[in-house]
């Protein structure tokens, strides 16, 4: 077999594009021979990201369920029909080995149509508890590739492998950067630092409780990284600006996420999965704020797997806004705490799972061949 051919759908958050990436990348290193084509949903980020990232890719016109009545739900059907005609060609077409599933609109009408047409095809679940799209698709998929254990209540045991989820390495890899990260943020090296991230898109819950307590974290002497997400930059910029401190650092979006970790003292996070397996490589002391408005309340899910291990702090997203200032004060203070919790995050955390991957997609090549 010269060329390996291989199809990876999915997108809509980066918590579903940067691990599809990692795999990519994975996949080429171990086999430079190989094509990769990405399949993504019209419109949304990853038909902006994927290329950034050197790989070709073709959108579906599928869209999610609107949580209120509207016109976009009664184009669903015709959007799905349309989705997976056009997956059928794309598969056609491309003439893959392997069809992967990372999760997102895009992934459902491409690996059923993968499957029906013979294809083998693996998924890439990245939560403790499993959407409803990667239930129905694990009936006919041939590996399912997890990063929690339990998954036997939802998947068929036969199929799960153990592999955690694929990170991008040049996030995680800190060693000898907090200098630099130090001097990159502009901060001082004599103060503990905060560092909050609402993931890509940004999240209201997390925003508006460090503007609650933004005051009394500068009056503690702390300084503090801020990722807002597009969403809330301009305010949250205008809020750093009223208050004059050199002590507020707000960002958008960070692209130099490794510096970022490497000058934070803890981390406030939102409990999405991707963020999670990035935490227990980086090793350092977080609190999390699940979001509630993600199907079957995963992130809390996800957010109890460390809680459960003493390797991290859960606040209840309608409870942060009132107490997450006085946790971060006790953590910061807390060095005992922060150095158990460091401890038993980094043992939860996976370095190779992107090659693990690579590597289970190979052996269905193999069985095929």
């Amino acid at each position: 077999m010269s060329i390996l051919r291989i199809i990876i759908a999915g997108g809509g958050t980066g918590g579903h594009i940067f691990p599809a990436i990692a795999i990519a990348k994975a996949i080429l290193a171990l086999r430079p021979d190989s094509e990769i084509l990405f399949v993504g949903a019209e419109g949304k980020m990853e038909m902006e990201k994927v290329p950034a990232a050197g790989f070709k890719i073709i959108g579906l016109p599928i869209v999610g369920i609107q949580r209120r009545l509207t016109l976009k739900n009664l184009l669903l059907p015709l959007k799905v029909i349309q989705s997976l005609i056009k997956a059928r060609g794309i598969i056609k077409n491309f003439k893959p080995h392997v069809a992967i599933g990372v999760g997102g609109y895009a992934s459902g009408p491409l690996l059923r149509a993968a499957s029906a047409l013979g294809v083998k095809t693996l998924l890439q679940e990245q939560n403790s508890y499993p959407g409803i799209t990667n239930k129905i698709l694990s009936k006919k998929a041939d590996k399912i590739c997890v990063a929690y254990e339990g998954l036997e209540k939802f998947f068929p045991h036969h199929k799960i492998v153990f592999t955690g989820n694929p990170v991008r390495p040049e996030v995680v890899q800190l060693d000898g950067k907090r200098n630099h990260a130090q001097e990159f943020f502009h901060l001082d090296p004599n103060k503990k630092t905060l560092l909050v991230v609402g993931g890509s898109l940004g999240a209201r819950t997390i925003n508006h409780s460090i503007r609650s307590c933004a005051d009394l974290l500068v009056k503690h002497d702390f300084q503090i990284i801020w990722q807002t997400g597009k969403s809330y930059a301009q305010s949250a910029l205008a809020f750093a600006v009223a208050h004059d401190s050199d002590a507020i650092h707000v960002f958008e979006f960070i692209q130099k996420m490794d510096l970022a970790y490497a000058a934070a003292d803890i981390i406030v996070s939102r409990a999405g999965a991707m963020s999670i397996s990035e935490l227990c490589l980086v090793k350092k002391p977080a609190i999390l704020i699940p979001s509630p408005n993600v199907s079957e309340d995963h992130q809390t899910k996800n957010a109890m797997a460390l809680v459960n291990k003493k390797a991290a702090v859960l606040i209840r997203d309608d409870e942060a806004e009132k107490v997450l200032g006085n946790e971060i004060i006790a953590l910061l203070n807390d060095e005992t705490k922060m150095n158990s919790l460091s401890t038993n995050i980094a043992k939860l955390g996976f370095a190779n799972a992107s090659e693990a991957i690579a590597n289970e997609v190979f052996k269905l090549v193999d069985t095929h061949s």
